[in-house]
Order: structure tokens, then sequence, then C-alpha cells
């Protein structure tokens, strides 16, 4: 009698292909292995996601920093120089004083980073505030991945597809209608207010493009201590806090560590490692934008803040257009 094998169990598994996902009975696990595979592939913009999920917390430690007596300027300043003081020794921590060398092209994009993404930023977009009020500083500041897709159409040659551009103007207007919920205020219009808004804006947008360069040769760490120590003495010019009728009580000190630590330190530190591992750095701002939603929780859950339709209806764009970013074109 002639012995026939089972087709069924000597079915072979295609080289590469998960063992799991060969049998016909392992649905969950093949869902999760296929997650786990998207988030390895897409590994930089995860960590570009997660920074700004961090930086959607900003707002807690300044509302906290400013109701014990810290001015705007000042609370930017002790941000950047905190975080430059926690870096440092953490960098000579970690590998040692020759951690902080760096070859002078890496270097000059750091303190770039540093002074155009840190300090003139925040100088920018504080004049435009007084200038222009905070609704119109808003919605310039998020034109930002306007300028971002087009810098990185010219620095590294990135496709400006139909997908993209249509993720972006989702995502702008998404930002736009949940920091004003639909009420801009036109009332306080200055020429200078909205030249200071447009600068904020395409300062924020050179974060991607000079971390991008940065990030080819140097360390994450590195790049974040070098970049806090360039923006504190620039902003230490700017709110000149030896001027000011201010005590830095234990309050201050404490909020503004807390500050520098997870929504400036970590999360720079993830942002500039995602960078180091992103192909087009167009989306990062798009991705980035989580920082928006997470804001917007925070006040309503935290300060009982009233989101209204508009402002949802933006929260709910601004999710779509970072889907709508990450989603490959089907042949």
């Amino acid at each position: 009698m002639k012995f026939t094998p089972n087709k069924t169990r000597t079915k072979k598994v295609k080289a590469g292909q998960n063992v799991l996902s060969a049998s016909p009975n392992c649905a969950c696990p093949t869902r999760i292995s296929r997650i786990l595979t998207a988030v390895c592939q897409n590994r930089g913009y995860v960590l570009v996601f997660t920074a700004g999920v961090l930086w959607g917390f900003i707002g807690l430690f300044i509302k906290q920093m400013e109701l014990h007596g810290a001015t705007p300027m000042v609370t930017s300043w002790l941000r950047v120089l905190f975080a430059f003081v926690v870096m440092l020794p953490l960098c000579i921590a970690r590998t040692g004083w020759r951690s902080l060398r760096m070859d002078r092209k890496s270097l000059g994009y750091c303190v770039l980073l540093g002074i155009v993404c840190h300090g003139v930023y925040n100088i920018f977009y504080s004049l435009a505030v007084t200038l222009a009020g905070v609704s119109i500083s808003a919605v310039l500041l998020n034109i930002a991945p306007v300028f971002t897709l087009l810098c990185s159409a010219l620095c590294f040659g990135e496709r400006v597809s139909v997908r993209k551009m249509l993720a972006i103007a989702v995502n702008v207007i998404g930002c736009i209608l949940t920091v004003t919920n639909g009420q801009v205020n036109t009332t306080t219009f200055s020429l200078a207010g909205i030249l200071f808004g447009l600068g904020a804006g395409f300062c924020y947008a050179l974060t991607a493009i000079f971390g991008r360069f940065a990030a080819e040769r140097a360390d994450p760490f590195v790049m974040s201590m070098y970049s806090y120590f360039a923006a504190a003495i620039l902003l230490f010019g700017w709110a000149r806090p030896w001027s000011q009728d201010i005590t830095l009580n234990g309050a201050i000190l404490f909020w503004g560590l807390l500050y520098a630590l997870i929504p400036t330190a970590a999360a720079y530190i993830l942002y500039y490692a995602g960078l180091q591992q992103v192909s087009e750095s167009s989306k990062v701002p798009v991705i980035a934008s989580v920082e928006t939603v997470i804001a917007a929780a925070i006040g309503i859950f935290l300060y009982q803040e009233e989101l209204g339709v508009v402002s949802l209806l933006g929260t709910g764009m601004v999710l779509v257009s970072i889907g709508l970013m990450n989603t490959k074109n089907r042949k």
C-alpha cells in the first residue's frame, strides 16, 4: 500500500514568513505580529510621535511656573538652562568626556538648533502674541508643516505627493481649529505681529531640517545638550532675569526642573533619535502634531476647559492627518 503524505501537514512555510501566520487558527497572534512589525518598520516615526505626546504636557508645566511667579520669558530661559544642566552630566556619565567631542559641521547644526529653533522661535512667538494676539499667533505657528514640506523638498529632494499635501492641509486646518475653536480675533491685526508669527512657524519647521542634518553623525543626547546651551545663552540676554522682580522660589525651581526633564530633555532625545531613522522629514511635524491633541485633553481633564464642537472636529482632523501621512500608497 502506497503512503501518500498529508498535504495539509506538510505545507511548507515560505522563507521569511512568520510561522504563526502559516496557521489559519492563529489570527490574533498574526495581528499582533503585524502590529509589532509595523512599529519596528516605522520606529523613527513612533519616536517622533512619542515626543509629540510629551510636548503635549508643556502647558501643564508653564501654568504651574507662572502660577508661582515666573514670567513667560523667564520660564522659557529656565527650561533650556535646566535641560542643559541635566543633560551635561548625563552625557558624561553615559560615555565619558569623549562623548562631548563633535565635528564642526554637526556642532554647527546643534548650535543652529538651539539659537534658531529654541531661542529665536521663543522670541518671535512672544512678540507675535504681544502684537497680534494669541489666536492669530497660534494660526500662524501651525503653518509650520508647510514650511517643512518645502524645505524637505529643497534640502533632501523629497517627493511632494498629492497624499502628503492632503495630509498637511488637513493637519494645518485641524490644528488651527483645535487651538482657536474657529474664533480668530482680528481686532489686534498687526503686520509686524503676523511676520513674527510666520517667523516662529518657520523656526519651528527648521527643527526637523537642522535636526536631521545633525543626527547624521551626532548622538541625540549630545545634540540636545549643545542646543540647550546655545539657546540658554541667547534667551538669557532676551529674558534679562536680573532686571525682573521675581524670586526663584522652590516651587519655580521644582516645576522648572520637571519642565526641563519631561517635555524638554526626554522629548527632544526621542525626537532626534527618531530623526536619525526617518526617510521623509516632511512627515515629522504632522506626526508630532499629536501634541495639540494631548494639550487639548489635558486642558479638559485637569483644568476643566471647555472644548467646543469646532475644536473637537479639529482634534479629529489632526488624528486623521497623522494616519493619512503614514498610509502607504497601494500599487
